[in-house]
């Protein structure tokens, strides 16, 4: 069995995979306030699980910087290196470290893997990664990084496995939740993608503002002081700020001004920032939904392949609305698909190649 740990400031995921990479169970824990040591010891009682029952642990680790950039063992040297990052991502990744210190008490003599959740974006150009700041600035690790890695390379497997001959072209991914981003992927690769130095760029979020003009974040910053500004930005805007509520449904629900003004600004900002990915991969041969938005509203995904018209797309209203795994009309030049994000099996299958290279 393969334990995958997914750490937050507050929060614990758990899941457990067999050797074929098929979950088994699960368990999680909210609001932690003292550490994730016995979150974790109870997590594994529930799943009536003892660390002698497995056989390696996994940990999705938020930032991995410049240079971690694929799947690898946990040692004190890597365990520094994502320490390293931590004024990169500082809500994140001391909650990743927290997680695997964790086990290595629990567990000293358990092996352990981390995945990145920027890693996929390694291979974007470095015209796409360069802020145009002074080079001292830039050597401080002042750079577009993206993020989402986990949920777009786990989109790639799922497309390769399905349809082989597609992976190769021109995909629009797209994971849209709380937190949302696109994707341009290219033969298998990310070329671009709308989160840059942080979670916070590019769209429309639940309580994240998205993109905006530098200006205006000092002008918030001078208004409010940084702390405050950090907060507004990340957890007063987007939906919430908009419509009155970070929750899509609870939007739809809602029915009023406010919040059909915030769909429709999700909406818009999205089909924006896809006509740029568009332009990046030099164009279009498939659509990919996915995330707690993208794969359940009928609403955003039609407004999002009415707005990509032009480019050949047409959405089946009927198979939109039952949520169908292919969703593209018979006269569309785009392929269209919903595809559920499986963040964790990724972390799991990435163990699992690196355990078996190492036997090998």
């Amino acid at each position: 069995m393969l334990l995958v740990v997914n750490a937050g400031s507050s929060s614990l995921k758990l899941a457990v995979f067999n050797g074929e990479g098929r979950q088994v169970t699960q368990a999680r824990a909210e609001g932690l306030t003292d550490g994730h040591a016995a979150a974790l010891r109870e997590g594994l009682d529930r799943m009536g699980l003892r660390p002698a029952d497995l056989r390696g642990a996994a940990h999705r680790i938020v930032h991995g910087g410049a240079g971690l950039t694929a799947p690898c063992r946990v040692t004190p040297q890597l365990r520094d290196q994502i320490a390293a990052c931590v004024p990169l991502a500082p809500l994140h990744n001391p909650a990743n470290l927290a997680g695997i210190a964790a086990l290595a008490d629990l567990a000293p003599d358990l092996p352990q893997y981390a995945s990145f959740d920027t890693a996929f974006h390694a291979t974007n150009p470095i015209v796409a990664t360069t802020y145009a700041l002074p080079l001292a600035d830039r050597e401080q690790g002042l750079r577009r990084y993206g993020f989402h890695g986990l949920s777009y390379a786990a989109i790639v497997r799922k497309v390769q496995e399905s349809a082989p001959e597609m992976a190769c072209g021109r995909i629009l991914a797209l994971h849209l939740g709380n937190g949302a981003s696109i994707c341009a992927i290219r033969n298998g690769q990310s070329m671009a993608t709308t989160m840059g130095y942080s979670p916070l760029d590019g769209l429309t979020m639940g309580t994240r503002a998205g993109g905006m003009d530098g200006n205006a974040v000092l002008a918030l910053a001078q208004r409010h002081g940084i702390d405050a500004a950090a907060r507004i930005l990340n957890r007063d805007s987007g939906l919430l700020a908009l419509g009155g509520a970070s929750d899509m449904r609870a939007l739809q629900a809602a029915g009023t001004q406010q919040a059909r003004f915030a769909i429709d600004h999700f909406n818009y900002w999205a089909l924006r920032h896809a006509g740029s990915m568009i332009a990046a991969m030099g164009g279009l041969d498939m659509i990919v939904f996915s995330g707690g938005i993208g794969e359940n509203d009928a609403g955003v995904r039609a407004a999002m392949c009415q707005g990509l018209g032009f480019m050949g797309v047409q959405i089946n209203a009927q198979a939109n609305a039952a949520h169908a795994p292919i969703l593209q009309d018979t006269h569309s030049n785009v392929a269209i698909w919903i595809v559920p994000a499986e963040e964790e099996r990724q972390i799991a299958l990435e163990a699992m190649a690196v355990m078996a290279a190492e036997r090998s």
